[in-house]
């Protein structure tokens, strides 16, 4: 059964479903308004990261349910927005995470107010990998241990790259140290580096004693002996208990999901005062120019809900130690607003 465009644009999610059959993915190709070839731009450079396997995920999924040609290009955060600002037509989209609003928050260069600047689209998928690690040998057992040696006057080191997903965790960590321990919030310092090659340098070369990494990333160094100078270990992950809990039971690599649990809330506890505590889970989603059809946006969302329906996809995103999380576009936009609200605040609180 085909349902044509006007019928297409008016109908709502629960109604659409019922209405397509099988071939619910061809009508939605046939007689949406997203047609040919679908340019999908990423905020990272990199072709072996996760913000282009995530993409590359969804956009292989959407490309055979649509049936168009969507390609993802991986041309960076800045080239990405102003991509996307040229193009109203749908033709390009893009895929980025928590980093978008982050950079606005933190002042970086080439970020706008994504809710104000573009739609927010749908969120397909958590990273539940953002960790900080020390070395194997590190006098620090815990991160508790960090913010007392912090409170007492001693001088640690954090390696970041700044400006976002990276530093998110640091300035969570700077605010639960100036609540606990005024005035000596200090004593944690920044070390602005680069990619995660050059964190991990840094710990090697005793420049840092604490380093932001990932599990997908440092699980392999974590399998090395205490005397080995690349040899690390977790004493934080940032995701929240829920979001690790959903990972597969093996985990990745040698490192378990109860392993895992071990370094995430309840466990190991940031503060932000009023009896509420730091989580931060690194969340995909879809950005639109700000004068797309509309029906884009709700084509995109159907044939998204229809894939999630099907539960294929979910298992890719699993095997890549990705978390399912798909939210509808109005959902998405909502539920990331109110993140970034909450954590502005703690960003505020530190400057």
């Amino acid at each position: 059964m085909l349902v044509s465009k006007k019928a297409l644009a008016g109908l709502g999610s629960a109604a659409l479903m019922a209405s397509m059959t099988v071939g619910s993915g061809v009508a939605l190709a046939q007689d949406g308004p997203l047609r040919g070839n679908v340019r999908v731009v990423i905020g990272s450079t990199s072709t072996g990261g996760d913000t282009y396997q995530n993409s590359s995920i969804v956009a292989d999924a959407l490309s055979e349910k649509l049936d168009l040609n969507m390609k993802v290009d991986a041309v960076g955060a800045n080239s990405a927005f102003r991509t996307l600002d040229r193009d109203s037509r749908g033709n390009t989209l893009m895929i980025f995470h928590d980093q978008s609003y982050l950079g606005y928050l933190y002042g970086v260069e080439g970020y706008d107010n994504i809710f104000e600047k573009y739609t927010v689209g749908p969120t397909v998928a958590i990273n539940p990998g953002n960790a900080y690690l020390v070395p194997k040998d590190s006098p620090y057992e815990t991160l508790n241990d960090i913010i007392a040696a912090v409170g007492e006057g001693e001088t640690v080191r954090v390696a970041i790259q700044p400006g976002g997903v990276s530093e998110i965790g640091f300035s969570a960590l700077k605010n639960a140290i100036a609540i606990e321990h005024p005035g000596q919030e200090d004593n944690l310092v920044a070390v602005n580096t680069g990619s995660q090659s050059d964190k991990n340098q840094q710990l090697f070369d005793d420049q840092a004693d604490v380093i932001n990494g990932t599990v997908q990333a440092n699980e392999q160094y974590t399998r090395l002996p205490e005397d080995d100078q690349k040899a690390m270990r977790f004493v934080w992950l940032t995701a929240r208990e829920q979001t690790i809990e959903q990972a597969p039971e093996e985990g990745l690599g040698q490192t378990t999901r109860e392993q895992l649990l071990e370094y995430v809330e309840p466990n190991v506890n940031v503060t932000m005062g009023d009896d509420e505590n730091f989580t931060f889970d690194k969340e995909f989603f879809f950005l639109y120019n700000k004068d797309m059809d509309p029906a884009i946006v709700e084509q995109i969302d159907e044939a998204l809900a229809e894939i999630y329906e099907e539960g294929e996809i979910q298992e890719t995103q699993k095997n890549a130690f990705f978390i399912p999380n798909f939210k509808p576009s109005d959902e998405a936009s909502e539920y990331l607003q109110d993140k970034m609200a909450r954590y502005e605040g703690i960003i505020e609180n530190i400057k």
